[in-house]
């Protein structure tokens, strides 16, 4: 059944026709972080790349807790096209781009003193402490457009269009690296510049977005249905599945924040190196969601066309080829690794430190990649209150090992790292079983 699903061509088509516009995009959003880190990185001290990397941490925890944004629109978005019904997608639109704005101006209120209280668990020195607080308060102007950006990005991709969500990412990234060598570089404006950088970009990236909506919903006929929009009754399921994502990533937030904080104990250099390495993670996560975006348009079509074929279909291809991708991410970081660090900085001891666990990033992309694909089928199948269970109980039973390697200094920090990220896939997977089981995957957690 497997190899027959495996060998069905137009699947393995439609999977590359969503997935390939998806990693090209989403690349983009890794070479930020790169092109930040190597251009900061070239500035004469290390706790300048360390501002940059705890800053852009502090504000990704900000931005990152909202994915719900995507991840919501886009099981709902699939199920309402596989349906074919216009004002479901209208209206998924609307809700995305309200609850954006309202998170924004909501976390815009609360990022100083949260940051201020993360700052202090950090300990960090006194030239780091002030210069992430200023990377940090030029980043918040972008956040609104960030917000946006992610309800339209899950928005496009639920109906299957890969194109727009490229054009915006692209667009928003190109920009960011352009700008950020012409302000940290040519202006140099230092770590505020690589901030204002990322600000201009993001609101160019949301305005991009709201044009190329007009010409989708051609696509899908039908009308907001304005009065719907005001009733309570019409938001829960939205925000039934969004609360469920949100805890779920809170919960991975945590972990990248303990990370954070944890490689900041150990001194600026080593968080510094960790970041480097971090940013390989980026590159593989981003890769690989690329094939889980598919997963997410292609299953959640299937489960509003209650077609279980090409459920099965889907799921095997886009998790085969994610296999595949991920051999190839640990051969490139065991080979080409110490280029890979090389080339984000020149500092000696970062670049030495980072050296040292280079092993460690070969290891996590053929033991995360289950976890992007699972993902996947639970947001296109809008079960995000199983999501949330399987990433609740990851971080539970990752936390006590954590606590134990603690004597192994970063050595141990990576390993417990290495450990929560089998968890994940492990308490997808057996959930994923459940539901296999009882046969309920055609069944949308919310109609």
């Amino acid at each position: 059944m497997l190899r027959d699903a495996w060998q069905h061509s137009p699947t393995h088509r439609r999977v590359w026709a969503l997935a390939a516009p998806m990693i090209l995009s989403n690349l983009s959003v890794p070479l930020v972080a790169l092109v930040d880190s190597a251009v900061v990185g070239h500035l004469p001290h290390a706790y300048q790349l360390a501002a940059v990397a705890v800053g852009g941490s502090l504000y990704t925890l900000l931005v990152w807790a909202m994915g719900f944004l995507r991840m919501g629109s886009t099981g709902f978005a699939a199920q309402a096209a596989g349906r074919g019904d216009g004002g479901a997608l209208r209206q998924i639109l609307c809700q995305g781009l309200l609850l954006a704005l309202g998170l924004a101006l909501l976390l815009g209120l609360l990022a100083v003193p949260l940051s201020g209280v993360a700052l202090g668990l950090m300990q960090p020195s006194a030239e780091l402490n002030q210069l992430t607080r200023d990377f940090l308060a030029t980043r918040l102007f972008g956040l609104p457009a960030a917000l946006a950006n992610y309800a339209l990005v899950g928005w496009f991709l639920g109906t299957q269009n890969a194109r727009a969500p490229l054009a915006i990412l692209l667009t928003t990234n190109l920009i960011n690296v352009l700008l950020a060598l012409w302000f940290v570089l040519g202006l140099d404006w230092g770590v505020v510049g690589a901030a204002r950088a990322s600000v201009l970009a993001e609101w160019s990236g949301a305005l991009l977005g709201l044009a190329l909506t007009r010409k989708a919903l051609l696509k899908y006929p039908g009308q907001v249905d304005w009065a719907a929009l005001r009733r309570w009754l019409n938001w829960r399921p939205l925000l039934a599945v969004n609360r469920d994502i949100f805890i779920r990533t809170l919960a991975l937030e945590l972990v990248f924040f303990l990370v954070t904080v944890q490689g900041t104990r150990l001194g600026d250099a080593t968080v510094a190196a960790n970041a480097l390495l971090l940013n390989g993670l980026l590159l593989t996560a981003h890769a690989l969601d690329g094939l889980a975006h598919a997963v997410e348009a292609l299953c959640g079509h299937a489960i509003g066309a209650r077609d279980r074929t090409a459920l099965r279909r889907s799921l095997v291809v886009a998790g085969g080829w994610s296999l595949l991708a991920s051999l190839g991410f640990a051969l490139f970081f065991l080979l080409a690794g110490p280029l890979f660090v090389q080339l984000q900085s020149d500092i000696p001891a970062v670049r030495a430190i980072a050296q040292i666990y280079l092993p460690y990033l070969a290891l996590l992309p053929l033991i995360a990649v289950w976890s992007y694909v699972l993902d996947g089928l639970f947001i296109g199948a809008t079960r995000a209150r199983e999501m949330r269970n399987a990433m609740l109980l990851s971080v539970l039973l990752a936390i006590p090992l954590a606590w134990s390697l603690q004597s192994l200094g970063n050595h141990g920090l990576w390993l417990a790292f290495l450990c929560f990220m089998l968890l994940r896939g492990l308490c997808l997977g057996a959930i994923a079983w459940r539901l296999s089981y009882n046969d309920a995957w055609l069944r949308a957690a919310h109609a």
